[in-house]
Formats: structure tokens, sequence, C-alpha cells
């Protein structure tokens, strides 16, 4: 995945954000923090991930799947890493 050193400090920034978002979670959970708070803290922290994972998916498909110099031997492992990736995401 060496194309994403390009956006590396992007994504490391999105990580260290999620890892607060997820210490903040075990924070009301320790706490005994209201419920609704709570489930509102875990949403936000999913939708961070998805916002992740959205970004490392199209980064893939552009270098690893529709990128033109790829052979079709390059192509369809692309594919079948990013459909592996997504299955793995889905369940």
């Amino acid at each position: 995945m060496g194309h994403i050193a390009s956006n590396k400090n992007d994504l490391l920034k999105r990580v260290k954000r999620i890892a607060g978002q997820i210490q903040a979670v075990e924070r009301a959970l320790e706490s005994d923090l209201d419920c609704a708070k709570t489930l509102h803290l875990v949403a936000a922290t999913r939708g961070a991930i998805n916002g992740l994972m959205e970004e490392i998916i199209e980064d893939h498909a552009r270098e690893h799947v529709a990128n033109p110099a790829l052979s079709e031997e390059e192509r369809n492992k692309g594919v079948e890493e990013l459909l592996e990736a997504i299955r793995r995401y889905s369940k």
C-alpha cells in the first residue's frame, strides 16, 4: 500500500481521533454514563471508522483496480483484495 504514504499523515490523524473516541466510550462505560449518551459516542465512533474505511477503499480501488497501467492479473488481484475487505467489514 505504498500509495497510501502520500496520505499517511491525514489517515494517522483520523486513526488518532478514532482512538480518542474509543477511549471516550470506555470512560462512558466505566462511569455508568447515561446509555443514550454512550450510544451517541458509539455511533460517532462507527461513523468515523466508516469514513476511514471509505477513504482506504477508494484509494485501493483507484490504485489497484482502476489504474490503467495494471495488467489484467494485477487488476483481478486488486478486485479480490477489495471484495475480501468489504466482506470482512460487513460481517
